[in-house]
């Protein structure tokens, strides 16, 4: 590994951890030709903002249970 490469890992790593998501979406989507179009983006935005919501204590967290029990309620 390149010294570049283990300064840039080591930045990267210290990110918080939706910095990280972004980014490595943003570094898978450029092996596929991918480019994260603008609806992408807002996901991203809305995803960081209930985020940012749940760590201060605003948003209250959901049981995965309680989700797939929703989505199998509205699918089926």
């Amino acid at each position: 590994m390149t010294a570049i490469l283990e300064t840039l890992e080591r930045e990267a790593l210290g990110l918080p951890a939706e910095a990280r998501a972004f980014l490595a979406d943003r570094l898978l989507s450029s092996l596929g030709g991918e480019v994260m179009t603008d609806v992408d983006a807002a996901w991203v935005a809305e995803a960081e903002r209930r985020y940012a919501e749940y760590k201060a204590g605003a948003r209250k967290p959901v049981p995965a249970s309680d989700v797939f029990a929703q989505a199998d309620r509205m699918l089926g």
